[in-house]
């Protein structure tokens, strides 16, 4: 019973340390916190059909930003804020539905590459369409009324909120008949089809829960930043760092892409501060020798093991 409710109380507590960033942090702590929050909600998204399923998905930023411009021009257009992100998350659900259903077909690293293209298409389109979008000049979104402070405040609880969300789905969907069969696509598509699961249904629900609370993220970050343009949006590293932080944690659980992204984004903030020149390839050969050496993730490691090793934990004695 302990180790069943464990992930659950870790992540409340992590929760609440993020929450509590206002009262005992900076304006850069709670900036962080969060950017903490944001990671961790695409992450859990990508988490339904990189984990569960084993597809490999690199089209988080398509979602993200086609989120972002969808809240944006419904706020400009008078819908309000939360509606306004509410709309977001049905037009890019929407859209993952039907673009599952077409490009998940392919497996493996055809799959990788038409996510990839997925990235690029939307943001050539989002650039092209000057008229209704800004184009390349980017796209202002009304910002919310109070201070700097008060306003990264109310993003940081927003974004909680939305954390909360999809790690409930997570829950939800590990318990569920639908995480089953996705871990069967993910051990062998064929004899998955062969005991009775719906492959094509199961992957496409998959793909459609990664790319709904990206959506929500993206639009509700639009607001945050009040300004959007087409390269930060469609950020073909964000489509990279999502996974990286999922695998770093342990794809296809409940803990791993919250503790991935915290040991990323920490990670990455340090060698920010530190190694301003180098810091990219210093954070990509540690993440490249984390993920060689843990193909689990840091969730697979033997902590018990480490801790007798190093003598924080000792022996149990044997019985006469």
């Amino acid at each position: 019973m302990k180790s069943r409710w464990l992930p659950y109380a870790l992540f409340a507590a992590w929760v609440v340390v993020l929450a509590t960033t206002p009262l005992w942090g900076s304006n850069y702590i709670v900036r962080v916190a969060i950017m903490i929050a944001m990671f961790t909600g695409l992450t859990l998204s990508w988490n339904f059909i990189g984990g569960f399923a084993g597809y490999p998905s690199f089209s988080t930023a398509a979602f993200f930003g086609i989120g972002c411009y969808a809240g944006a021009l419904a706020q400009r257009a008078g819908v309000p804020m939360v509606l306004a992100w509410i709309v977001a998350t049905v037009v890019v659900g929407a859209i993952a539905a039907a673009l599952g259903a077409i490009i998940l077909k392919m497996r493996g690293h055809y799959f990788a590459i038409a996510s990839i293209g997925i990235v690029e298409v939307a943001r050539l389109i989002i650039s092209s369409w000057g008229s209704l979008t800004g184009g390349g000049d980017g796209l202002n979104v009304p910002l919310m009324s109070g201070g700097p402070n008060a306003v990264a405040r109310i993003f940081l609880l927003v974004m909680i909120v939305i954390m909360i969300m999809s790690f409930i789905v997570t829950v939800i969907v590990d318990r569920s008949r639908l995480g089953f069969g996705l871990r069967c696509i993910q051990q062998n598509e064929d004899a998955a089809n062969m005991v009775g699961v719906n492959n094509r249904l199961y992957k496409v629900i998959a793909y459609t829960l990664s790319a709904l609370f990206c959506g929500t993220i993206g639009a509700a970050h639009a607001s945050w930043t009040g300004y959007i343009d087409p390269s930060d949006s469609f950020s073909i590293l964000m489509s990279v760092k999502v996974p990286v932080m999922c695998l770093l944690g342990g794809p296809g659980t409940l803990l791993g892409p919250v503790i991935g992204t915290a040991a990323f984004m920490m990670l990455e903030e340090v060698f920010w501060a530190n190694f301003l020149d180098y810091n990219r390839a210093i954070l990509g050969a540690v993440i490249v020798i984390l993920i060689f050496f843990l193909p689990g993730g840091l969730l697979a490691l033997r902590y018990r093991d480490i801790a007798r090793r190093f003598g924080l934990l000792r022996e149990p004695k044997m019985a006469a």
